[in-house]
């Protein structure tokens, strides 16, 4: 039975989501519905004057929602495409960890932070595993982590959207979320949405990354290139799958972790920032040699979540199967083979420190 307080908090809640959203509309901002709940309810957690609650199954409906309309961009030439892009999914990704790699020296450096915190904070796309492993790794300071990831998350989805938009992009991409009310739903969605929850509940069982994305993405896709199309979604369901992400995003922020870890905010923005810099030369880079748009490169690059990115990926018009496929390959590969990466550096490193002691 629902309790009534939570009732009112989820309400309460809800309210400065819709107020956020409807806000950031009203100004014209990009992907408002994503921003805006999130900026609302960031501000309200923060100020923790206010009881609130989102249910972590409307995240994971939204997800499902996303993964769907990601897997329709799965078609047989961006599968091709894709394939094509392999060599350079793998070797981006290496890069952009490498580049993580040397930043968390500095960044222990001059926060007094053990590397080991440091370089688990700075990698990115794994929020939830990075956190999870801090926590299994002797000698890492969690919250640490925590405030660096949650920072990382939250500055890098208010700033690359407005990058992307940005003149310097130089792409003409616009949204065509909108064609998808006019082709209608069914019959196709009685196929597609129950397989879409199927494989979100059976990804999670079998240990996938982001399951609830995932999963909808993998069936959604096979179907696709396998020739069965399914409808558009349209832009309001769209909108609503944003809102129920960016108000669950927003809440991650506690005003508890500020006061215990306030000197690190510093350090946190300025690790984010670098990261921003590093992964748009990267998309430079990655735009010159197969000549895609700066929208596209850069979401390809950009050290958020996948389902953020696939988000603004739809809403600027970005090809958005070249974009999940580098970020697909990155929350994988952090997923499953950084634990075991990390594992055995820091293995080395102990063994190394041991052997100086002698």
């Amino acid at each position: 039975m629902v309790k009534v307080s939570d009732l009112k908090a989820f309400l309460f809640t809800l309210f400065l989501a819709l107020l956020g959203g409807a806000l950031f509309e009203f100004l014209g901002l990009p992907v408002p519905w994503l921003l805006g709940p999130m900026a609302a309810s960031l501000a309200a957690s923060i100020s923790g004057k206010a009881a609130l609650k989102w249910p972590v199954k409307l995240r994971d409906t939204a997800l499902i929602i996303v993964g769907y309309s990601i897997g329709l961009s799965f078609t047989k030439p961006a599968l091709m495409q894709i394939i094509t892009h392999f060599p350079s999914i793998m070797l981006m990704t290496f890069l952009l960890i490498g580049y993580c790699a040397v930043m968390a020296m500095a960044v222990a450096r001059l926060s007094g932070l053990d590397y080991r915190t440091a370089l688990i904070g700075s990698i990115p796309g794994g929020l939830s595993q990075m956190i999870a492993l801090s926590e299994e790794i002797k000698g890492t300071d969690s919250s640490a982590v925590t405030i660096f990831q949650v920072f990382r998350l939250l500055m890098i989805i208010f700033i690359v959207p407005f990058t992307v938009l940005h003149p310097f992009s130089g792409t003409t991409d616009h949204p065509v979320i909108q064609a998808a009310a006019d082709a209608g739903l069914f019959p196709e969605i009685l196929i597609f949405a129950p397989l879409a929850v199927v494989f979100a509940v059976l990804g999670r069982k079998l240990g996938l990354p982001t399951a609830f994305l995932t999963g909808p993405i993998i069936i959604t896709a096979v179907l696709t290139v396998s020739g069965v199309d399914g409808p558009e979604l349209p832009g309001v369901l769209m909108d609503v799958s944003q809102l129920m992400i960016g108000t669950y995003i927003g809440l991650m922020f506690k005003p508890g972790s500020i006061v215990r870890n306030g000197k690190l905010i510093p350090f946190a923005a300025g690790s984010s920032i670098l990261l921003l810099a590093g992964s748009a030369g990267l998309a430079l880079l990655l735009k010159n040699s197969y000549g895609l748009t700066f929208t596209t490169s850069y979401l390809s690059m950009a050290p958020g979540g996948m389902d953020q990115m696939g988000i603004i990926a739809h809403e600027t018009g970005a090809d958005l199967s070249i974009v999940a496929g580098y970020q697909l390959f990155r929350v994988f590969f952090i997923f499953f083979a950084m634990p075991y990466l990390l594992k055995g550096l820091f293995g080395l490193m102990v063994r190394r420190e041991m052997n100086r002691q002698r």
